[in-house]
């Protein structure tokens, strides 16, 4: 009698799930997902756009000490490469690296675009050109640029 009771406890133990309770469960997984994932994506997606707008400020300060270096920002040939190697020629009062650890990519695995400056008076642009890598856009496609307005 006792061996008989053991082995209905132990089958109970061994049996598994019913296809109706994994169906459920996996009905309550995919709602959640529904409701999070978008909201994940779009923190994801802010992140990137700030961590740009970090980095152009980053770079355009770097660019601003190496002009008080050298009394001229790097022309369009040169570009960022500067702030990490000594340009070829004049470069006698270079004073860098001035970017620690070396010129990063956008957050999208693009490098940085840089603008120097039309006139005398202005300062050199850098920043990234969004998700998209295109000139525009709008969300994370959008153009992020070191004198873009704080959001």
């Amino acid at each position: 009698m006792m061996s008989t009771l053991f082995r209905k406890a132990l089958s109970r133990k061994r049996r598994g799930y019913s296809l109706l309770e994994i169906l459920i469960v996996l009905t309550i997984i995919a709602l959640i997902a529904t409701l999070v994932g978008p909201r994940l994506i779009s923190a994801l997606d802010r992140s990137k756009s700030t961590t740009a707008a970090v980095q152009s400020r980053a770079i355009a300060a770097a660019l601003n000490t190496m002009y008080l270096d050298l009394g001229r920002y790097p022309s369009a040939e040169e570009g960022l490469t500067i702030l990490v190697n000594a340009p070829s020629e004049g470069g006698e009062t270079w004073r860098g690296p001035y970017l620690e650890s070396g010129l990063p990519d956008d957050p999208w695995g693009r490098p940085y675009e840089y603008f120097p400056p039309a006139t005398i008076d202005a300062s050199p642009r850098v920043g990234s050109l969004g998700a998209d890598g295109r000139t525009g856009g709008s969300g994370s496609a959008a153009d992020v640029f070191s004198d873009s307005p704080r959001s």
